[in-house]
């Protein structure tokens, strides 16, 4: 089977890795892809949010199965065109993302399903949003009602930093999502899916805020870890039961019947599970700690999810132990990161790139906010941290940040179910 892998991320290097160790996978493909993941890959260039260039470009490398990366051609469609062209595509339909690419569909679906999150209002105008804003607090949530990257939250206890931000969206012309504030440690659990088959993947717990101790504003995520220790297993089957499975089957119902990767993020409160956000795609950074426990060959799974035979597939096999994710950013990310440093120590195992780039002269360089991710490995979780903090002192980058406390807490106990 030949793979093609439409992206230029960590995520997308950690797909291929994972896809290169399955004896199925005769070749690799990806677009535009980076400067590591030229090692494993083909690499060519597309218009990721084009169906039209993403079709063509299948056809010409004969790939057997698509596996889009991103959010954004999934929502614009790409594997709409993909599948409609008789090529197998991981990604679900553009009417299906939409549970990622409208906050607004998102609830309706849940609401139907009887799926719990949190209460929200959409604004979006201007003038009715002191009046909604009265209507939250003291934690106030807002969002943007689409596309954002991971950088379109603010959560703050500052009323006037939640106005700024809701108005600042409101006029470059995004609604508003204002949200009540869900209490509880945070979970995200991916989910293959074929209609109504649901399939889970190990959960992770991904760092959104840029710095130590979350502060700071929030990023597209600056590290993760894989499994958690401090969450049960039958609250992983709780979750697929009454989260998952009933907006799969809602999916289903109103003919959006989802094919790919569903991501569902939770906070666990005292109730229980309640949905933070649902993400149409395997989200980063999570992705690469989840895929280096994956025993179970990566490559037929997604063709099964693809090709709507998943429910033929058995157990899962992980391998023993803990895997954590450390981000290296660039100089000044989140906001506009500097870019064009030259990288040295980004080929060792475990560092999968993310904004990089090949200069002329053959020399590495920064190309993005969010650079390299570390991956380290152990037999629990301390031994993961260690590893992966070791590789990066391995790495440098001028002026390039992480967060030294990924999986800190967990470690020290101070994780725990409410």
């Amino acid at each position: 089977m030949r793979v093609l892998v439409i992206g230029s991320g960590a995520r997308e290097h950690a797909l291929l890795l994972s896809l290169a160790r399955d004896p199925g996978v005769t070749g690799l493909i990806c677009a535009p892809g980076n400067a590591g993941i030229a090692k494993i890959a083909e690499q060519h260039p597309v218009d990721v949010a084009s169906g039209d260039a993403v079709t063509a470009l299948a056809q010409k490398v004969d790939a057997d199965l698509v596996v889009i990366g991103p959010e954004v051609p999934l929502v614009l469609g790409v594997a709409d065109a993909v599948r409609a062209a008789g090529i197998a595509c991981f990604g679900p339909s553009a009417d299906a993302a939409r549970i990622e690419g409208s906050k607004a569909f998102a609830k309706d679906v849940m609401a139907v399903a009887g799926v719990k999150t949190a209460h929200s209002e959409i604004v979006d105008n201007p003038a009715k949003l002191d009046e909604a804003l009265d209507r939250f607090g003291p934690n106030w949530v807002v969002k943007d009602d689409g596309l954002a990257a991971g950088k379109g939250v603010v959560v703050t206890t500052d009323r006037l930093a939640a106005r700024d931000h809701a108005a600042e969206l409101l006029e470059t012309g995004h609604p508003v999502l204002l949200e009540s504030f869900l209490d509880g440690p945070e979970v995200s659990l991916f989910c293959l899916v074929d209609g109504e088959t649901v399939i889970p993947l190990l959960p992770a717990q991904d760092h959104k805020r840029v710095g130590d101790g979350d502060s700071g504003p929030n990023t597209g995520g600056m590290g993760a870890y894989t499994p958690l220790p401090w969450l049960p297993d039958e609250m992983v089957t709780q979750i697929v039961d009454d989260v998952v499975k009933p907006v799969a089957a809602e999916l289903v119902a109103r003919g959006s019947s989802f094919s790919g990767l569903l991501y569902a993020g939770l906070a666990i409160g005292v109730d229980g599970p309640a949905v933070v956000e649902f993400n149409c795609r395997f989200g980063d950074p999570e992705t690469q700690a989840v895929l280096a426990l994956l025993e179970t060959p990566l490559g037929g799974l997604l063709n099964a999810a693809s090709t709507g035979t998943l429910d033929s597939v058995g157990p899962l096999q992980w391998r023993d132990g803990s895997a954590v994710t450390v981000v290296i950013a660039a100089e000044n990310y989140p906001a506009t990161p500097r870019t064009g440093d030259v990288i040295t120590g980004a080929d060792a195992d475990g560092v999968l790139h993310a904004g990089t780039k090949k200069r002329e002269d053959g020399a590495v360089v920064s190309a993005g906010g969010r650079v390299l991710s570390v991956v380290g490995v152990g037999k629990d979780l301390t031994e993961a941290r260690d590893d992966a903090y070791a590789k990066i002192a391995d790495v440098k980058l001028p002026g390039g940040h992480f967060r030294k406390d990924i999986g800190l807490g967990a470690v020290e106990g101070r994780i725990s179910l409410p």
